[in-house]
């Protein structure tokens, strides 16, 4: 059983005190009949909560997309510059944490969740979550640019990374599967590497309908998909 504040609060739809002011007015219902009192409990998964007549999706743990902008850090504060998080809305941050992260200049996909153990599973390279970038370059990467990948390059500072896919696409364009988060990691492996894109971590790709800075709930279905394409970078 759960207060219902918090059942609106956790749900992402206001912060908790704006959702007490909701209850007293009115304007939240439990399985169709109007309750007025914040501390009233319920069970969210027997019950339905509806707020302004839209029903309330509440779940313990909260899991976004979001088209990380070119220009934006990934990380939860920050005292000079702007995060990731501050492209939601304030009653959504609380809890959440990037799964990995994306270079500042780096665009494409990233999740946000409230669950650790869901974001180590995606980051630790031991679950071997792929995540896929495309990139333009300078110069057109070669066969044996493909070999050193594959074989696990060794960075300029010593750095030996696991092995990687290397695909070349077209003159100037290749596509970069990883199952590590390195610093810069995508951009020192492809020493000319202008703008790389992350477009899908393990079977989950980034929304096209998503304009860089917006975001969205995942569905239940998307939340396991990032586990169902493990396949190797050999």
């Amino acid at each position: 059983m759960v207060r219902l504040d918090k059942v609106l609060s956790d749900a992402g739809l206001c912060s908790r005190s704006d959702a007490r002011k909701w209850i007293r007015a009115g304007r939240v219902t439990v399985s169709g009949k109007v309750v007025t009192k914040p501390e009233t409990k319920v069970d969210p998964e027997t019950e339905s909560v509806a707020a302004d007549g839209e029903a309330v999706l509440w779940a313990k743990e909260r899991y976004y997309m979001l088209h990380k902008p070119a220009g934006v850090i990934t990380a939860t504060e920050d005292p000079t510059q702007k995060t990731v998080l501050d492209l939601l809305p304030p009653a959504l941050r609380k809890g959440l944490s990037p799964a990995g992260r994306l270079d500042k200049d780096t665009t494409g996909l990233l999740l946000l969740s409230t669950d650790g153990d869901w974001i180590h599973r995606i980051i630790t390279p031991e679950k071997h979550v792929p995540k896929v970038y495309l990139a333009e370059t300078e110069g057109t990467p070669t066969e044996e640019h493909v070999r050193l990948l594959a074989d696990g390059i060794q960075l300029a500072d010593g750095t030996k990374c696991l092995p990687a896919r290397l695909e070349i696409l077209s003159e100037g364009h290749c596509r970069v599967t990883v199952h590590e988060g390195k610093y810069h990691l995508v951009r020192r492996m492809l020493a000319a590497c202008g703008t790389p894109v992350r477009t899908s971590i393990g079977g989950l790709e980034l929304d096209k309908n998503l304009a860089p800075g917006d975001y969205r709930p995942l569905t239940c279905d998307e939340i396991d998909a990032i586990f169902l394409n493990k396949q190797s970078v050999m």
